[in-house]
């Protein structure tokens, strides 16, 4: 079995040994004899496997006890408007922090709801830094102030944790969770699609702070109440049932490699792997402040786009996929989560000298 470096933003690459633990026990969980796929999610079986999935992610995340963890369907998107749904509490604005291209998609969803304040944007600079939290125009009578740490697409990422004073911080982590400590306490709720650091497409996680429950907006659907969500353990409908095993799995893999400050070690050393042979060349080039230079989303371009086909070809032969920037922005981009090992950053170095002698 040959297995290809995968560097897709998403749905991106599982730890192996994650999938090989699923593998075995496709057919037979625990000695059950079914399938995680095929169990009740009432049932004891289904119910330990979901309790030890979110016991580990307190763990690793340091979860404090007044903080809902609940495990969700519809993707990051949905929680775009399900956050001023549920947070904006009698109040009739919010700020977002625009960095990129989800900020954005943020933004103009929670138009459909309250008044968008724009607390900072870092749009005149074509989205290759964030804004200075010096630079930041708060509304203290904001429901919440939301911010993207890490934009997938521009690959920029903020260096610091925006101040928010006694106004809720709410973050889209879908791509930077996991993939080193975070003071959870400084957030009054983080949200995060799975399929970049947790497990497959299809499952999402929201941790919330209790006194943010239970005050939605008249007409919220039942489904997007997080009181109602938090009520049920997560289990007011079906939930992605087999989505929250392999994330549990992930999460006890974090767990037998020492952690998230472990994790954080690997994630630096990938990251500066992979900008140090771009910046040492005159082949490759990357658009970002190298203060807020991503550890997850590594967008480069050829100093001749003309190669650009040509290099995917040929990275694709040698077992590097999914290597395209994103089609807004052209170029390439190699997304490095938790998954990726050392080893496919360095062949991805290693490809790109020897591209750049043969065609630079």
């Amino acid at each position: 079995m040959n297995r290809v470096y995968n560097f897709s933003a998403g749905p991106a690459m599982l730890p192996q040994a994650v999938l090989e633990q699923a593998q075995a026990e496709m057919l037979d969980w625990n000695g059950s004899g079914m399938s995680v796929m095929e169990m009740s999610h009432r049932g004891k079986e289904y119910m330990s496997i979901a309790a030890k999935a979110e016991a580990d992610l307190r763990t690793l995340l340091g979860v404090p006890d007044n903080y809902k963890v609940l495990f969700l369907q519809g993707g990051a998107s949905s929680q775009f408007a399900a956050i001023p749904m549920n947070l904006l509490r009698s109040r009739t604005a919010a700020d977002y922090i625009n960095t990129g291209a989800w900020s954005k998609k943020a933004i103009e969803e929670a138009g459909r709801y309250c008044t968008v304040g724009i607390a900072g944007s870092s749009e005149a600079s074509k989205f290759t830094t964030v804004p200075a939290q010096a630079e930041l125009t708060l509304n203290t009578n904001a429901a919440y102030l939301h911010y993207t740490p890490n934009e997938t697409i521009g690959g920029v990422e903020f260096p610091y944790v925006p101040e928010s004073g006694d106004v809720p911080l709410v973050a889209d982590m879908s791509s930077t969770i996991l993939s080193r400590p975070i003071d959870v306490s400084r957030y009054g709720l983080i949200y995060a699609g799975a399929q970049k650091n947790i497990g497959p497409a299809g499952l999402t996680i929201v941790i919330v702070r209790d006194d943010l429950l239970g005050e939605t907006l008249c007409d919220t659907p039942t489904m997007f109440d997080y009181k109602v969500a938090a009520d049920n353990e997560s289990m007011y409908n079906t939930p992605s049932t087999y989505a929250w095993y392999i994330a549990g799995l992930v999460f006890q893999w974090l767990k037998d490699l020492g952690g998230l400050a472990g994790m954080a070690e690997i994630n630096q050393r990938k990251a500066g792997k992979l900008y140090a042979a771009i910046d040492g060349s005159d082949f490759y080039s990357n658009p970002v402040d190298v203060a807020c230079r991503s550890w997850m989303n590594v967008p480069f371009i050829l100093a001749n786009a003309d190669l650009d086909k040509t290099f995917l070809a040929e990275a694709k032969a040698q077992g590097l996929t999914t290597l395209a920037g994103h089609r807004s922005v052209g170029g390439m981009r190699a997304s490095i989560y938790n998954a990726m090992p050392e080893a496919g950053v360095e062949s991805l170095v290693e490809f790109m000298a020897d591209f750049e002698k043969r065609h630079g």
